[in-house]
């Protein structure tokens, strides 16, 4: 069983990626009940958290029934982020993690994020601080390292456990690869392998399929996976993991009523969370793949995500509903 500090999470635990824009309430609320084990907000801003910034501060939302969750921030500013901590404290996560493994130029080129990978002592001393000023586990994502050759992860995460970090979770790329390439998991293992390491040791990148988490799990022997991208409009994906592991068959894919039903669900959900505008927009991105490989599908998708209207948005899932009745995915 992996424990992130006295958090039980279960054997070989799957967890939700934290996703700007995308591991929101609504989102992870549909990923929890297909399986997710662990959940994670989408990263937070320590500069946009004392500021008291709408976006930032509206992402501290949490529920009961999410839990195990963690609210994820970022930042390079010691001050700053000490500031959060306090801030995020007060909403009542189960863990608090830091992101330094965030790739995108406008968080990198404030020195957080995966920025943070060029300056390893301030990453390690950054940490101890936030340790020392919560009761709260505090765990980290991060990256291999900046590019391929400032890899240096299995001294990096020694360093980051031995000031208190509880769990580290590892993208198998390194920030100048971005999402390019594939996914390196054998210096994940080396840490996971590495004799001085005792906290959980998740992989994360390209863990796409059942058999690619079976292959973390046994081949790399990795304490866990963390899933971005494959759960993106399919939360299903847990679930379907999680009957591989038990059985080694894969789950008949969801039905057209299935995904209809989440679908809808989804926008409601995010309707009532952030309101028509941002509800209706935000949800789009997840339709390619809640409707993937349906043939003379471009119309209803077009609707979906063109319109900034939800019941037209609605209207379009009705007439999926009509025309696609007796399509099968199987």
């Amino acid at each position: 069983m992996a424990k992130i500090d006295t958090i039980d999470v279960g054997d070989f635990p799957l967890l939700l990626a934290p996703m700007e824009d995308v591991s929101d309430p609504p989102f992870r609320a549909l990923c929890k009940e297909q399986g997710a084990d662990v959940v994670y907000t989408e990263f937070i801003s320590s500069e946009g958290l004392i500021r008291d910034a709408a976006k930032s501060t509206m992402k501290l939302d949490i529920y009961e029934k999410e839990r195990p969750v963690g609210i994820q921030i970022f930042g390079a500013n010691l001050e700053s982020m000490l500031r959060s901590v306090e801030i995020v404290e007060a909403s009542g996560p189960d863990m608090i993690d830091i992101n330094f493994g965030c790739p995108v130029k406008k968080v990198v080129s404030k020195g957080a994020g995966a920025g943070i990978l060029k300056d390893i002592d301030l990453m390690v001393s950054l940490t101890e601080a936030m340790v020392k000023h919560t009761k709260l586990p505090i765990t980290v994502k991060t990256r291999l390292g900046w590019d391929h050759d400032s890899i240096k992860i299995v001294e990096v995460s020694e360093r980051l456990q031995d000031v208190g970090c509880k769990a580290i979770a590892i993208h198998g790329r390194t920030r100048a690869q971005m999402y390019k390439g594939e996914a390196d998991w054998k210096p994940i293992a080396e840490v996971k392998n590495n004799a001085r390491m005792h906290i959980p040791v998740f992989g994360n990148g390209d863990v796409d399929s059942p058999e690619k988490a079976v292959q973390m799990r046994d081949d790399y022997g990795l304490d866990g996976a963390m899933i971005g991208r494959a759960s993106i409009g399919y939360p299903w994906f847990f679930k379907e993991v999680k009957h591989f592991f038990k059985t080694g068959e894969h789950l008949p894919p969801p039905s057209m009523q299935d995904r209809l039903d989440a679908a809808r669900r989804h926008l409601e959900m995010a309707i009532d969370w952030k309101g028509e505008k941002l509800g209706v927009f935000e949800t789009r991105r997840h339709y390619t793949n809640y409707f993937k490989g349906i043939p003379n599908f471009k119309e209803y998708r077009m609707r979906m995500v063109t319109s900034d209207d939800s019941a037209d948005v609605f209207a379009a899932f009705d007439a999926v509903e009509e025309d696609f009745a007796n399509y099968s995915f199987a």
